[in-house]
């Protein structure tokens, strides 16, 4: 690990858990925030003011690109990790000035997923099933769920959005994709206007067919995949922290911030598994064309 100071960008739950989990791992954090607590108000000032090896940039997604721009504008040449997803909304990224860019699916980095990566090496995949859920009432209980980031479109909210984190892996992992056809929406259940719950279903490189559902509904808190190759059904269950093949589990024990500190480490050495700008641009059209066959009710190609 090379860098030594780093700038996170927002004071929200995440860009908070950042900064610590930076200082745990030994750097010098100086923070921005519009609200109070922050050390700086903008980022032209933390960086002129800490000059930073490494910047953070965890402010609402519909923020990012902004961010991006004003950081570029200050002459910054260091490494940077954007939270998930990238951007609100597909778009070319500007040629940045950044030595390096990476995007923050730390689930790349989750123990029970690597176990996974590592189960299916070389197998030839039939099916995949991944199912992600949990009740938005849950995510902040000290907040309005009805206020936050998620649950508002200007912000970039969104299951599709909040929860990419699954389309990133399954590209990752099985991709690219050829089609993707989409059912679901905004169902009034947590008095949002953003789509609650949403399945997909999607024809990929290494998976001829794959279901993914994501909702903002599931009381019991539920992040799986579920894949059948020739022989064996694997199941892996990453709130369980286990990875069963055909029934019989196998645990695999994960700290809470360890995906968070690896992924750190990883960005700020430019190295994979980290999400690459263009992997999290990838992340974006499919997004984009899932949002397409939603309303056109057809499948939709890249």
């Amino acid at each position: 690990m090379t860098s030594t100071t780093a700038v996170v960008v927002g004071l929200g739950s995440i860009g908070t858990r950042h900064a610590r989990v930076l200082r745990e791992l030994g750097l010098r954090v100086a923070t921005v925030s519009r609200r109070e607590g922050g050390d700086y108000g903008s980022i032209a000032q933390a960086v002129a003011a800490a000059q930073p090896d490494y910047v953070v940039i965890a402010t609402e997604t519909a923020r990012h690109a902004d961010n991006l721009q004003q950081l570029a504008q200050t002459g910054f040449h260091g490494k940077v990790l954007v939270e998930k997803p990238l951007f609100a909304t597909p778009a070319p990224a500007p040629k940045y000035p950044f030595a390096h860019v990476s995007v923050g699916y730390n689930l790349r980095f989750h123990p029970v997923m690597t176990a996974l990566a590592d189960t299916l090496r070389g197998r030839e995949v039939i099916t995949v099933g991944a199912y992600v859920g949990q009740d938005i009432r849950d995510w902040r209980p000290d907040r309005d769920h009805r206020t936050t980031a998620s649950a508002t479109a200007e912000a970039g909210g969104g299951v599709l959005r909040d929860l990419s984190h699954e389309l990133d892996y399954l590209l990752w992992l099985f991709g690219p994709w050829h089609r993707v056809a989409a059912l679901g929406g905004a169902s009034g259940a947590r008095d949002i206007d953003v789509e609650d719950h949403l399945d997909l279903l999607l024809d990929m490189q290494r998976a001829p067919s794959v279901h993914v559902h994501m909702d903002y509904l599931d009381r019991q808190g539920v992040r799986r995949i579920r894949v059948n190759v020739e022989d064996d059904t694997i199941e892996a269950d990453l709130v369980g922290g286990r990875v069963a093949v055909n029934g019989k589990a196998r645990e695999i024990p994960s700290e809470r911030d360890q995906t968070y500190r690896d992924m750190h480490v990883a960005a700020m050495q430019g190295a994979s598994p980290a999400c690459s700008l263009p992997e999290a641009l990838g992340v974006m059209h499919l997004i984009d064309a899932s949002e397409r066959a939603l309303r056109s009710k057809t499948w939709v190609s890249p």
